[in-house]
């Protein structure tokens, strides 16, 4: 996924051409804030408990892995389609 720290909003703006999902967050990229934001965001529009989101690698770049437990690759590929999961 592609987050964007400071970006006014929190939201999920769809998938890249790059088969990332690309996630803007008004939190600043301070102290895991962005992150912190990533992670709620996520577990809410995925319908999951915030524990069950995991930032694997990236997180202190923009691009970052993340692992959702609860929820199985189908559902998510539904919800975002063209996603590389």
């Amino acid at each position: 996924m592609r987050l964007t720290p400071r970006g006014g909003v929190d939201r999920v703006d769809g998938v890249g051409e790059d088969g990332a999902l690309r996630v803007r967050v008004a939190a600043p990229p301070v102290d895991s804030a962005a992150n912190e934001a990533l992670c709620r965001l996520l577990a809410r529009e995925l319908e999951v408990a915030r524990g069950g989101i995991r930032i694997v690698t990236g997180a202190t770049a923009r691009r970052k892995v993340v692992a959702v437990v609860g929820i199985e690759a189908p559902v998510v590929r539904s919800r975002w389609p063209g996603l590389a999961v």
